[in-house]
Order: structure tokens, then C-alpha cells, then sequence
């Protein structure tokens, strides 16, 4: 079976879905690795890298004709799908509940789609959990880039000409990200809370050294390992609870997404207008709407002072990483997915059911 790995063409991605050492990986499998030339030039890997393993490197038109199972990280674009045909079999991460259109079109080719991003959360799918290894560097990404933002140091520092205080950092959503973004801030010297609609997340906040501020959540569950969507009732005691530490907050890190929908609005205008001058807020979940309400993807915005800075790819700046734990993830479910190369199709096994987004032409997964 030929794998072909596409170049990203999202603008500013610079992750690629295969890195050199999973290709040898593959290769060694029993499959073939096609490479789009440039693939990995993004990542330091360089065409020749791939060489080395006895991976292809061709045009990217050749790399859709030949290859049997197409990989990417970000959903296939419409000048992508303009080269897939019916025996074709995608994988990358779709966003399927959020992208119908997408997901009609590839139906309408007859090929077949997996998706990664529906990867469930369950113990024996960890090594293949994408948004877990992407958001894991997201979260580091976002402390470092709000030390680098930020008019202050983190660090209580003792100096003759005085001491300077430690800055305090706020983290919604004690996800994957979240913990991460506590972890960092925590080495990095800063006095760190972290807020969560899950009351289970409690402990694991306050063992990477975070202040809980906790709020009444009976009735708010999760779904899947996920938060799901507040009520209007817990928003409000969050905000009450909240408000307080956001206040005096240095630096706000929000993690808050929902699979599917819109993201959580955590951070109003109004609650912002009250925010000290100089605060800084990364915004982790702009590109599903954002978890501050002004917040734009891709975009620094400064208001009363306080400079809100929407993201949601992170990862793209320590491509290199990324594209390895990405790489792994990918090896891991295709093993999973296949037997001796040959994809099993047991449709009776949760986490290729979860992930098989359409088949043959058909949608499976709304």
C-alpha cells in the first residue's frame, strides 16, 4: 500500500504529518512513502532526509495520483479534493462536526475518511490522541509567548535596587493545554490559578503547583473527557468566582474548547474593561470564536491597555516537535487501522467506528 504525505498549505502551517524517522518506521512495516517535495522543509526535515529512509519524493500531483491513502494535518482544502478520486482513502484532522460542507464534498468523490481529531478519549487510544501531543505544546507555546508579550519577568527576584513581585497567571481550561500552560508558568517563577468546569481537574491543577479557584458545578458534566457546554447559570458563578484573580492577573492563558461548537465566551468586554493595564491574554481557542470576547483569530487586539492575542496553532511555531508527535500519532493508528498493510474495516471497534468519518462515499459521522 502506498502512503502519500501531502505538503501543508494552510497559511503559516509548518508541520508536516510524516517526519523522516515514521516514514523508515512504515517503511519497515511493509508499506510505500510517497512525500510531496518540500513536505518537510518547514520542519528542518529535508527532502533528501527522506531519501535516506527509502521514502519517494515527488510532485504533489504525482503523490495524489499514486498514493493509496492520503495523509495531512489540516482538513483537505477544495484544490485538494479537486485530486482525490473514489479509491482514495483521507486522513487528516477533519473538524467533521463543524465542517459539513467538507465532509459532503468528500462523500460526493466516493472516497473514504478518517478523521483524527475524533479520536476517542480512552486509554488505549492515548498514543494516538493528536490534539493531546498538539495541545500539550500549545499550552507551553502560550506561557512563552505571554513572557515574551508581557512588560514584567515571572520570577520573584531579589536585586539591590530592590524586589520585584512575581506575576501572577490565570489559566482556564485544565485540559491538556492548560496543564501544560501551568507546569511552564510554574518553572518559570509565576504565581499561577487555573479554573475548570470539571471539578475532577481540581487535583491535577493543584499538583503542578496551581491555586484551584473552584466554582458549584453540580449538574455540569463532562462528555468524552471533554468539558462540555456551561450553563448560563455556572457561567455566571464562574465569572463571580473568577473575577477576583483575573483582575490582578498578569498574564490569561484560555484553553476552552468544545468539539464541534463554538467556543465558550469566558472573558467579556465588560470584565476585560477591568483588567490591570499591561495584562495579557492568549487566547488559545480564537479560532473557533474565542474564549475572550473580542478576540479575533490570528490577530493582537489592545483594549483598555490589555493586549488580547487570538491563536490556535501554536504547535506551527515548534513545527519540528510537532510534526514528531504528530508523525508518532499517525504511525500508532494506521497500525491500529491495518493488519500486514491491509486496512481491517472493523467497524465493531470503538476507535476506528469513532474516527471513520465517511466510507465509500458514505457519511457515517454528522
Amino acid at each position: 500500500m502506498k502512503i502519500g504525505i501531502l505538503k501543508e498549505t494552510f497559511d503559516g502551517e509548518r508541520r508536516v504529518a510524516i517526519t523522516p524517522n515514521i516514514a523508515k518506521q512504515l517503511i519497515a512495516a511493509g508499506f510505500e512513502i510517497l512525500v510531496e517535495e518540500g513536505a518537510g522543509e518547514h520542519s528542518s526535515f529535508k527532502d533528501s532526509d527522506y531519501r535516506e529512509v527509502d521514502a519517494v519524493v515527488e510532485k504533489r500531483g504525482v503523490v495524489f495520483h499514486e498514493g493509496q491513502v492520503l495523509l495531512k494535518i489540516n482538513p483537505f482544502d477544495e484544490e485538494d479534493l479537486k485530486l482525490v478520486d473514489k479509491r482514495q482513502i483521507l486522513i487528516s484532522k477533519l473538524y467533521h462536526k463543524s465542517n459539513p460542507q467538507l465532509i459532503q464534498t468528500i462523500a460526493n468523490k466516493g472516497a473514504t475518511a478518517f478523521s483524527m481529531d475524533a479520536i476517542p478519549r480512552i486509554s488505549r487510544a492515548q498514543d494516538m490522541d493528536v490534539l493531546s501531543s498538539q495541545n500539550n505544546l500549545a499550552g507551553y507555546k502560550a506561557v512563552i509567548l505571554g513572557a515574551f508579550e508581557m512588560t514584567k519577568i515571572f520570577p520573584l527576584m531579589m536585586t539591590s535596587a530592590g524586589t520585584i513581585a512575581p506575576s501572577r497567571v490565570l489559566i482556564y481550561g485544565i485540559g491538556v493545554a492548560g496543564l501544560q500552560a501551568i507546569a511552564t508558568a510554574k518553572r518559570l517563577g509565576a504565581v499561577v490559578e487555573a479554573t475548570d468546569i470539571r471539578s475532577e481537574t481540581k487535583e491535577q491543577a493543584e499538583s503542578l503547583g496551581a491555586k484551584f479557584i473552584s466554582v458549584d458545578n453540580e449538574g455540569e458534566q463532562s462528555e468524552g473527557g471533554y468539558a462540555k457546554e456551561a450553563s448560563a447559570e455556572y457561567a455566571k458563578k464562574q465569572k463571580e468566582a473568577v473575577n477576583k484573580s483575573l483582575f490582578q492577573a498578569d498574564l490569561v492563558i484560555t484553553t476552552a474548547n468544545i468539539p464541534g461548537r463554538k467556543a465558550p465566551v469566558l472573558i467579556t468586554r465588560e470584565q476585560l474593561m477591568q483588567m490591570k493595564n499591561g495584562a495579557v491574554i492568549i487566547d488559545l481557542a480564537a479560532a473557533q470564536g474565542g474564549n475572550c470576547e473580542i478576540s479575533e483569530n490570528n490577530k493582537t487586539i489592545v483594549e483598555n491597555g490589555v493586549k488580547v492575542i487570538g491563536t490556535s496553532i501554536d504547535p506551527r511555531s515548534v513545527s519540528t516537535n510537532a510534526s514528531d508527535l504528530y508523525a508518532k500519532n499517525i504511525y500508532n493508528y494506521i497500525m491500529h487501522l491495518t493488519k500486514e498493510t491491509t486496512f481491517e474495516w472493523d467497524l465493531e471497534e470503538e476507535i476506528t467506528d469513532e474516527t471513520l468519518i465517511v466510507h465509500d462515499g458514505e457519511i457515517r459521522k454528522n
